[in-house]
């Protein structure tokens, strides 16, 4: 393990704190580079994650894929957590706190679009940073790819519907151009790179592929702290102008993801799956589809809404989070496992 990988936490947490300061500090560069978007979906920020799942897309044998369907217990776990288990717990808990918990602290009005905007991120599970979730655990990469491939068409066809159930409304906006544009940006292309690379490299020598690997495999790292300096550093006025009101909403977000991932764990134990399809199922389930949920927060209630305001909660506490749960199932792994 390589020293950015050995102190990631560290470089997590030190991006928070760059990300926070500098956008403080110069808050022009960070809406300028904010307001490079398409379809809200931001381009610095796709270039960034291009680099984290690149390296990761190249080691994706397509001649393996095949064999994902003689052992489908864990797409099904995927499956079944994120669409059937997590939109519901996630709808649960934010009324639990909003109604309930922090009603004395919290004006029905805001509660109720708090509430929203975590069912949000609820109904839309990761795509792009579940490959550097997958990769951190040593998952099988090619059974990634399909549990990602797999969710991302569910998702085209399940989220309006489910999310205008859990919202109580009949006219959920669902931005296609996001959808689409996010899934195209954050996984048809690179992984149409990788492909291409990797035949590249294959043909030359087994040995010049992994060779090439490992010498991106830092840069994953960068895309992921680069990532973090400017998620947090879009955020970092609002950070700090509502300390409080983010603490609230980023305690249920936070039960939220380390239920799923033990109900996930668990699932995965039952199943009797290998560690490293069981690592990624399982954090697949709690990471969200962060862009996705913002955007539709904002085209439903507004940019300056509580329901945006806790999708975007739902990003500053999102890696932090998975870090700490990748630690864990790296601390679990079996001692035979490889």
């Amino acid at each position: 393990m390589g020293l950015f990988e050995r102190y990631l936490s560290v470089w997590v947490g030190l991006g928070i704190l760059v990300g926070v300061g500098l956008g403080l500090v110069i808050p022009g560069l960070f809406q300028a580079v904010a307001a490079m978007e398409i379809a809200q979906v931001n381009l610095v920020v796709a270039v960034f994650i291009w680099v984290m799942i690149y390296p990761m897309m190249i080691q994706i044998d397509w001649n393996a894929i095949k064999d994902v369907g003689k052992k489908p217990q864990g797409l099904l776990l995927t499956l079944v957590v994120n669409w059937l288990i997590k939109p519901f717990t996630m709808a649960a808990l934010g009324v639990l706190f909003f109604q309930y918990v922090f009603a004395p602290w919290v004006d029905p009005q805001s509660a109720s679009e708090y509430i929203a905007g975590m069912i949000l991120l609820g109904v839309a599970p990761c795509t792009a940073m579940v490959f550097v979730w997958s990769q951190l655990v040593k998952g099988d990469a090619n059974y990634t790819l399909v549990q990602v491939s797999v969710n991302d068409v569910i998702m085209v066809f399940a989220f309006a519907p489910l999310a205008a159930f859990l919202l109580g409304v009949t006219d959920v906006t669902v931005p296609w151009e996001t959808l689409l544009l996010s899934t195209v940006l954050y996984v048809v292309l690179p992984l149409l790179a990788g492909m291409a690379t990797r035949r590249l490299l294959v043909r030359r020598s087994p040995q010049a592929l992994s060779e090439f690997v490992a010498r991106l495999k830092p840069w994953s790292v960068v895309g992921l702290i680069a990532t973090v300096v400017l998620l947090f550093g879009f955020q970092a006025r609002t950070i700090v102008g509502q300390p409080l009101i983010i603490g609230m909403i980023a305690i249920p977000l936070i039960l939220q993801t380390y239920g799923i991932f033990f109900i996930a764990w668990w699932g995965s134990k039952l199943l009797k799956l290998p560690h490293n399809i069981a690592g990624p199922a399982c954090l697949i389930g709690t990471s969200n589809f962060f862009e996705l949920a913002v955007a539709v927060a904002i085209s439903l209630f507004g940019l300056n809404s509580g329901a945006a305001l806790a999708t975007v909660v739902g990003v500053l506490v999102e890696v932090p989070v998975m870090l700490s749960l990748v630690a864990l199932v790296n601390a679990w792994k079996p001692k035979t496992a490889g």
